[in-house]
């Protein structure tokens, strides 16, 4: 997930999960140019400019419209690389569509102002050993799986060399982190990836509201953890300030799949953390006898 540039301490210019907030998000938020508390806050319904609707699959065109003007040139490694125009990463980011949890802002007009875009991320079945995917803008096949699905690497048969240099990250991060192994009782969470707003429909609340109404989902169907990548520092800190909490963390400078760092983009963004919430009903077995659990690579 990814969020914008903060221009000081009370403002944030970028949001994957990141515009950069952020995926993940898929990196996780995304681009918000106002306050953290206008940023945060819910709205009112009475006298609300917008409203929030579920985002459908005819919706892939309009979701990419924004998602290239207030999300993808942001997030910071998609900066780093001159990722430029791709396909892929377009077509990573509708891939959660089909899960029918992510929402959108809607003006008067007709005009998506917001999107959170949301999988679900579910627990292998059967008996063979399948690490889950990690939930995050570009990695995250939320599709049934059966005991017949093999899990390849997200990297693999990707064409584009510099968005693959990205699968190939968040593939590690999955090697080397099962969030399933902290909640043993759970078989399905949500999986926050890409939350963007408007710059032009700042300080209406807008955040909070579709985060509100995944809460809502997540209440409605039984899912009680709320996982999210950030690749971002702006966008971690919104989660933290919705009640996030971190369970991994790996900086950039400790990456070095073939002995060199890939990834060194501008501060303050110096690696991924995979932050959670917890609905009333989650048990983390690490924070019964630990306090919050922390993995760091």
């Amino acid at each position: 997930m990814e969020v914008q540039k903060l221009p000081d301490q009370t403002r944030i210019s970028s949001m994957m999960l990141d515009s950069r907030c952020g995926l993940n998000d898929l990196y996780p938020i995304a681009r918000l140019t106002h306050k953290m508390g206008e940023a945060l806050k819910v709205s009112s319904e009475k006298d609300c400019p917008y409203t929030i609707e579920l985002v459908r699959p005819e919706d892939g065109e309009a979701v990419i419209a924004m998602l290239k003007t207030f999300f993808f040139k942001d997030e910071p490694l998609n900066t780093f690389l001159d990722l430029g125009e791709c396909k892929e990463l377009e077509k990573y980011s509708l891939k959660p569509l089909g899960d029918n949890c992510s929402y959108k802002a809607v003006n008067k007009e007709g005009k998506i102002i917001g999107i959170f875009l949301n999988g679900l991320l579910r627990r292998p079945v059967g008996f063979i050993l399948l690490k889950p995917r990690i939930p995050c803008l570009f990695s995250v096949d939320s599709r049934k799986q059966s005991p017949n699905d093999v899990a390849g690497k997200a990297a693999d048969g990707c064409e584009h060399p510099k968005f693959k240099k990205i699968l190939s990250l968040f593939d590690h991060v999955e090697e080397n982190f099962n969030i399933f192994d902290l909640y043993p009782n759970e078989d399905v969470m949500l999986d926050g990836k890409i939350l963007s707003v408007d710059t032009n429909y700042r300080g209406l609340g807008i955040a909070g509201r579709l985060t509100e109404r995944a809460y809502q989902y997540m209440r409605e169907n039984k899912i009680n953890v709320y996982h999210i990548v950030c690749s971002s520092h702006y966008s971690a800190r919104v989660m933290e300030k919705l009640g996030f909490h971190e369970v991994f963390n790996m900086q950039f400078a400790d990456y070095k799949p073939h002995g060199e760092v890939v990834f060194k983009p501008a501060l303050p963004h110096v690696g991924v953390r995979i932050m959670v919430k917890e609905l009333a009903g989650a048990s983390n077995t690490h924070s019964q006898s630990q306090g919050q659990a922390q993995t760091k690579l």
